[in-house]
């Protein structure tokens, strides 16, 4: 899979998840894809949610998974 490819996978998977997020005052940015690990920034209520990394992790990082199985790991840039 391209860089390009991954970069749209990973775009898709954000739009799948973000109304989600949005339904509780947050949002999600992707900042950028290094060596198979995603990093993104949790925005609005997301900051100061008490499980914001389970969301992340349960939420975010498989559906970024379903679309590009090759990324390892999504980390939050705070």
């Amino acid at each position: 899979m391209t860089t390009e490819e991954t970069l749209n996978n990973v775009e898709k998977a954000l739009d799948e998840i973000r109304p989600f997020l949005m339904s509780d005052g947050g949002n999600i940015k992707l900042l950028s894809i290094e060596n198979d690990i995603v990093k993104v920034q949790l925005e609005g209520a997301c900051t100061g949610c008490s499980v914001n990394q389970m969301t992340l992790k349960n939420g975010v990082e498989a559906t970024i998974k379903k679309y590009a199985p090759q990324i390892e790991e999504v980390i939050n840039v705070a």
